[in-house]
């Protein structure tokens, strides 16, 4: 509960109303077993006995009224609102114990950072139960402590309903793992829950440098005078600093040293305090006939985001409001489940956010001071650069005049320089493949969509994949600079974006596609192969992409690589002479030069396969032959996958190697994203879902970065910019949408400067049109007589 987020009002929870919820409703729910005594539980159970106060409710509780882990309890405004609509007394009595505050100091190096504007309230988590506890008793409830809970099953047969809200390590989710699928992952930090007998006066982050490693605490106030500390480090630190070996009261003393300074000197107190690792919990069922998950039975996230009482309170009310709506119990489950899957998925895909930034923590000390806060602020991705500017102004813009924005200037229309090429603003038009040339040659389609693209005000427009020989080709669709004529056909297209769009790039992205080349045109089937008219493939390997549908490709030998690098090398002094400003080389999604890199494609034995430094031979003599031959003033950059999505890949770790070696190979930017190398991949879609990929390998080398991948928002790209996390942002599906969408970033943001400049011929169409007239008339004069 270290970070609670205002949440959207899309994902607000479900606030029943109570004599809707006290109709007839699921008429079959009259025996009620809850399985747990904690927030979720007796939540639900006070909920669903008093929507019916017929209803027969019992709680389960193996602990004493009294017994409780952790200390302080965080709430967000949205759930308190669905509290306060569903039971009054509840929401009063919990009101009555909140400690708000508005402040989070983020301390690192002994600095300060103070953001203001965010608006939390804490309890006891004592102090919680105990008001559930009471209210549950007044509305009869029968509550149960000390007392086992009947297996599932057994409940099952003789309730209703059996709402297993039994935490983290679920009996009922154990004994049923056919029928749930829960997916259980263990992450790689190490932490405690303590507390302190004073109230730290803000939400407070702090950052311990130690011999051993970078330790963090996460502390803020639940009472007067009371605070719940969270001390946090990666596993290896843990063990470094002794903890492996201590007992919790030593190991309470040794967290209090090493944050002697955020705690005034006074001691830590523990409560059954044991070192933990965070378990992510997800479930592809959440019910099984009567039997309903809810809380950490169903899901976990990160308590960096202070969601895990909230969720399952959150979960009681729209179980309760489901039953009392739905005129049978399987159809109110579903709906329970339908309502509530999204807003957890969001929730645990921000949490995952928020974890990996602390488990990566070590990377940005070393990131300017206000940057760090920042980033850290922005972590999980729920608070961004426009709502914290909402929120502290003062200190948002304190955080651009370190990033060196200009006055008025948002972090994306800043200037970048990579060599000699100077970039206008931050966005990048991502590499999209068309299929729409004839022969390899680009056409007046290609000269509409960049250009179009190149007039909407992007700093840098990309071309899709271009094909270094003909058998190097996705589709017979697909571009080529394998001939000189190929190469005046695109210079007609950089001639037009230099001259009709003075002051954007245009960067060419070179590949061959190996084993995914000599398949149909995309919408006719993605990586389906030819039926008529294939050409033959190569490969690091002989290995199929679709096994048993794929063709087969041939294995490169001495002969065959040194060609394909040549042909590389011959494509970039035509681009060169094509008049591009940037050139890429493509060793992502699975072509040629990325089945090189992946030990899932690349199966050689030779001094090209094995080991992670074998295996990027290859990809870097292309890369070097490459860079000779393209003109040393105009940069070149790389595109990596840096996960396969698959057991046995390559993974993040690799992907930090792999762009380092790149670097120190004279590559002036990495850009970054990930999969599209085997098909039985499994992404972790998301918003901004590649981006953390490009945050580490940007902090861990050193080296400027692309980020790509659901990137859709300017103030997505803001936020990603300030937090350090990337240098540059390419977005292709929004430019699909709005070829215009930077001039229209920098117009919805009120500016105008030479980082987003209109063509001439467009100036008029720089502000938003008029639209039809929707107000209504004022009221009329009132005439006297």
């Amino acid at each position: 509960m270290a970070g609670a987020v205002a949440v959207p009002p899309s994902e607000a929870p479900r606030r029943p109303d109570t004599a809707a919820a006290s109709r007839p409703g699921a008429p079959s729910v009259r025996r009620v077993a809850v399985i747990g005594g904690g927030p979720g539980g007796l939540y639900a159970a006070a909920l669903l006995k008093r929507f019916d106060p017929d209803r027969e409710v019992t709680v389960f509780e193996r602990n004493a009224p009294d017994d409780t882990f952790g200390f302080g309890v965080v709430l967000s405004d949205e759930t308190l609102g669905g509290i306060e609509h569903a039971d009054p007394e509840v929401y009063r009595a919990l009101s009555r114990e909140f400690v708000r505050w508005d402040d989070i100091d983020i301390v690192h190096r002994g600095r300060t950072h103070t953001s203001g504007g965010h608006g939390f309230a804490a309890l006891g988590r004592r102090r919680l139960l105990e008001v559930l506890h009471e209210r549950c008793a007044a509305l009869g409830v029968d509550l149960r402590f000390r007392t086992e809970a009947p297996p599932a099953d057994e409940l099952a047969a003789g309730h209703d309903l059996v709402v297993a809200a039994d935490g983290v390590h679920s009996t009922t989710r154990r004994a049923r793992p056919e029928v749930f699928g829960p997916v259980l992952t263990e992450h790689r930090n190490r932490y405690i829950w303590l507390a302190a007998d004073f109230a730290f006066d803000a939400f407070r982050f702090e950052i311990a440098e130690t011999p051993y490693g970078v330790m963090q605490l996460h502390g803020y106030p639940y009472a007067a005078d009371a605070s719940t500390v969270i001390v946090e480090m990666r596993e290896e630190v843990w063990r470094a600093a002794g903890f492996d070996t201590r007992d919790p009261a030593a190991s309470t003393a040794r967290c209090a040293a090493f944050f002697a300074q955020a705690l005034g000197g006074r001691p830590l107190r523990g409560n059954r305090s044991s070192w933990l690792t965070f378990r992510t919990v997800t479930n592809s069922r959440w019910s099984h006939g009567n039997t309903v998950l809810i809380g950490d039975a169903a899901h976990t996230a990160h308590f960096s985001i202070g969601s895990g009482t909230k969720l399952a309170v959150e979960d009681a009310l729209a179980l309760a409001a489901c039953v009392g709506e739905q005129s049978d119990l399987p159809t109110a489950l579903a709906a329970y489940e339908a309502e509530r899957r999204p807003v957890v998925a969001s929730t645990q895909r921000a949490a995952a956010a928020s974890l990996r930034w602390f488990e990566e923590v070590a990377g940005y000390v070393d990131q300017p001071p206000r940057r760090f806060a920042f980033n850290l602020l922005t972590r999980s991705r729920r608070v961004t650069h426009d709502n914290l500017r909402l929120r502290d102004p003062a200190f948002t813009a304190a955080v651009e005049e370190e990033f060196g924005c200009p006055p008025g200037t948002p972090p994306m229309f800043t200037p970048l320089r990579l060599r000699g090429l100077e970039l206008r603003n931050r966005i990048v038009v991502s590499p999209m493949d068309v299929y729409s040339a004839v022969d390899g040659f680009p056409g007046d389609f290609h000269l509409v969509h960049l250009g179009a693209r190149a007039l909407g005000g992007a700093g840098l427009v990309m071309t899709e994949m271009v094909c270094v020989s003909p058998e190097g080709r996705i589709t017979p669709g697909c571009t080529g600079l394998w001939n000189d004529e190929q190469a005046l056909a695109w210079r007609r297209i950089t001639e037009f974006v230099h001259t009709r769009a003075p002051g954007a790039a245009i960067g060419v992205q070179l590949g061959h596609s190996g084993r995914k080349g000599s398949t149909k045109l995309m919408w006719e089937g993605i990586d389906q192969p030819l039926e008529s008219g294939n050409w033959p493939l190569t490969a690091a390997s002989p290995l199929p992409y679709h096994p048993g549908v794929s063709q087969v490709p041939a294995e490169l030998d001495r002969a065959g690589l040194d060609t394909v690098r040549e042909q590389f090398v011959s494509a970039a002094l035509r681009a060169a002479a094509g008049g591009f400003d940037l050139l890429e080389l493509h060793c992502a999604h699975g072509y040629l030069l990325s089945g090189f890199l992946s030990p899932l494609t690349n199966h050689r034995t030779d001094a090209y396969g094995g080991s992670l430094e074998n295996r990027l031979v290859f990809p870097l003599e292309v890369f070097d032959a490459v860079r000779e031959a393209w003109p040393a003033e105009r940069p070149m950059t790389v595109r990596i996958s840096a996960t396969d999505w698959a057991e046995g890949g390559t993974g993040a770790a690799d992907s930090v190697e792999i762009a380092r070696a790149f670097a120190e190979h004279g590559a002036d930017a990495v850009d970054v994203s990930t999969g599209q190398v085997v098909p039985d991949e499994r992404p972790e879609f998301g918003r901004s879902y590649q981006t953390p990929y490009a945050d580490r390998i940007r902090n861990s080398v050193g080296v400027p970065v692309v980020a790509v991948g659901a990137i859709s928002s300017w103030d997505d790209v803001n936020s990603l910019l300030l937090a350090g996390r990337a240098d540059l942002c390419a977005l292709a599906r929004p430019h699909l949408y709005d070829p215009h969408w930077t001039l229209h970033a920098a117009a919805e943001q009120g500016y105008t400067g030479p980082g987003a400049p209109w063509p001439l011929p467009y100036g008029a169409g720089s502000r938003p049109p008029p639209t039809g007239r929707t107000d209504e008339p004022g009221p009329r004069l009132t005439l006297r007589r």
